[in-house]
């Protein structure tokens, strides 16, 4: 049973405060079963990495990142090593201007520090100065610029196929004319199925893929080498490469800024 991040009436109930907050920094891995609460949540890492399943997407948030869940989204968690991260929890009439499907966010200074000094609250009733600092926290939320860290599940069972023996060994390097052979289908058909049910080709699917485990393999201290031929690269360079293309810094340079974030006693 994961110890609570917050006390759970600021998680479920409309009453108290608009907008509560907490960090929570912990020894072990955290995991939750898929739930679901009354109060909107934006969530982030202080280090290392979480994921989160959500809906028919799978989410990965590093430390850079948060990720927004609106009200009664069903959704798990999950850490990749050691926990240490943080929560805001806003009531759900506070919610409606802001987006209304889940999105990933980069971070703000501005919004890192607001969260900072919110989670030192006691969880009461705000008085204007904290309402102020409150309001930064929803302001830089509908300020921010929606963040592809997620990767979509297709609904068709072929499909499936194909993206759960990828998700299994990503790789597998087979081009997309093998895999449409292998499930039963027309390359055609395979290339049009995934473009509208994914809103992705088959190709950026997996780089996505990929992206995302490397993200989780970094996060957990694999060598560089290692992730590059789980992912099916064939040299390290692509890998890093790729990358840098999308995350705009090596996976060494990502882990090392990460590791610099201050640390912060359990909330």
């Amino acid at each position: 049973m994961p110890k609570h991040l917050i006390r759970p009436d600021l998680v479920t109930s409309p009453e108290g405060p608009f907008l509560a907050a907490a960090e929570l920094t912990q020894s072990e891995a955290r995991a939750t079963s898929s739930h679901s609460h009354a109060r909107g949540q934006l969530m982030g890492a202080l280090s290392g990495l979480v994921s989160v399943g959500l809906d028919k997407r799978h989410w990965v948030v590093p430390a850079t990142h948060a990720i927004w869940i609106p009200p009664h989204c069903v959704h798990s968690v999950r850490s990749y090593g050691p926990f240490s991260g943080w929560s805001v929890f806003i009531t759900e009439h506070r919610c409606e201007q802001l987006p209304r499907e889940p999105r990933a966010i980069k971070t703000t200074p501005l919004l890192r520090e607001a969260v900072r000094r919110v989670a030192t609250w006691p969880g009461v009733e705000l008085d204007q100065r904290q309402t102020r600092i409150a309001e930064v926290i929803v302001d830089e939320l509908i300020a921010s610029k929606e963040e592809s860290l997620d990767l979509p599940r297709p609904e068709d069972p072929r499909l499936v196929r194909i993206t759960d023996a990828l998700a299994s060994d990503l790789s597998d390097n087979r081009r997309l004319e093998e895999w449409a052979t292998w499930a039963g289908l027309a390359p055609r058909t395979l290339s049009r199925r995934f473009v509208s049910e994914t809103g992705m080709s088959f190709a950026q699917w997996r780089q996505q893929a990929r992206l995302l485990r490397a993200l989780e393999l970094v996060a957990d201290g694999v060598p560089v080498t290692t992730i590059a031929l789980e992912l099916g690269y064939d040299n390290v360079s692509a890998f890093i490469d790729m990358f840098r293309r999308a995350m705009g810094t090596t996976p060494g340079r990502y882990l090392a800024a990460d590791s610099q974030e201050p640390s912060v006693a359990p909330g």
